[in-house]
């Protein structure tokens, strides 16, 4: 009898170690798991999705390759993907339009958030250039719940210009809604006009006049009065 209550004891011993031992194991693979995970997978701030955003359009336009003749359209077709991956079209697009967006069907609202995706990759395309050789220099971030702004100064040779990007937190992912430079922001120079359009030819006017490009937009100009 006591030789199978041995026996019991000693299986029952076993089994006891081996589940401590399975539950040390498991909590080491846990912990190997957590330790091999990047850091890069964390959530960027706002600051580092600019600063990547802004990094990925210098790289493109200091390229020997893409500053080859004829390779002009590829390299803002680069910029433009780039510009597209942080902002918020959609957004800016119905901001800019203001209330007659509210009067909009599903596909007209496409079809205007289309002409408005257009009109802001040209304009970045055609701006983009002059802030090739200046420096960045990133100088505060203010955050409230998911917004943030985000200043920066362009720091060049010749010229030097101040930024505010405010952006809005989405699924953990930072985009840009608005850029305010040199005290203009883009959302508003767009309503401005996009409203003179409107109260003389109206919405279809507007529209007609984005399919044709011929709006001129001066997103980074500040309008005086006479």
């Amino acid at each position: 009898m006591s030789q199978i209550f041995n026996r019991a004891a000693g299986k029952k011993s076993n089994c006891s170690k081996m589940n401590l031992g399975m539950i040390w194991g498991l909590m080491a693979s846990i912990v190997v798991l957590l330790i091999e995970i990047p850091v890069a997978s964390a959530a960027q701030t706002a600051t580092e999705s600019v600063k990547s955003t802004i990094d990925e359009v210098i790289d493109i336009l200091n390229s020997e390759e893409l500053n080859q003749p004829g390779r002009s359209v590829e390299r803002r077709q680069k910029i433009e993907h780039v510009i597209r991956q942080g902002v918020s079209y959609e957004d800016m697009a119905k901001r800019a339009l203001g209330w007659p967006w509210l009067e909009l069907t599903d596909s007209e609202r496409q079809e205007f958030g289309a002409l408005f995706v257009q009109l802001l990759r040209d304009t970045f395309a055609c701006r983009i250039d002059n802030y090739a050789d200046e420096q960045v220099l990133y100088l505060s971030e203010e955050r409230e719940e998911n917004f943030a702004e985000v200043r920066a100064k362009l720091s060049g040779p010749k010229t030097e210009t101040f930024l505010d990007f405010r952006l809005a937190n989405v699924l953990g992912h930072w985009y840009v809604h608005d850029v305010v430079i040199d005290g203009a922001g883009i959302v508003s120079n767009y309503h401005a006009q996009f409203a003179s359009i409107i109260r003389t030819h109206s919405y279809i006017g507007l529209v007609n006049k984005m399919k044709e490009k011929t709006l001129v937009v001066k997103a980074f100009e500040t309008t005086t009065a006479p």
